[in-house]
């Protein structure tokens, strides 16, 4: 049970995160510049590796276990990025 509640944390933490990386790529999409793009994109990883290096700091606080929570973030910060893309590249 410990394990289910970890990725549903990871998948909600994940989810926020993977939102936030939609909207900073949004934005850049519209500005239509590569160079906006491009360092959307490294932002996008640099928060990608905060929110994933937030869960490995908070393991000894976490009351689940923490690769559970990595894991559902990792999973949601992914998902949310491929549904993006699909839908955006739908679009077009």
């Amino acid at each position: 049970m410990k394990e289910a509640l970890g990725v549903l944390a990871g998948l909600v933490w994940g989810g926020v995160w993977g939102a936030v990386n939609v909207l900073i790529l949004k934005k850049s999409i519209r500005k239509n510049d590569n160079n906006a793009i491009m360092a959307a994109n490294m932002g996008r990883m640099g928060i990608d590796l905060l929110a994933l290096l937030a869960v490995f700091l908070l393991r000894k606080v976490l009351p689940v276990p923490y690769e559970f929570v990595l894991i559902g973030t990792a999973v949601a910060l992914s998902a949310v990025t491929l549904i993006f893309a699909f839908r955006f590249g739908k679009r077009k």
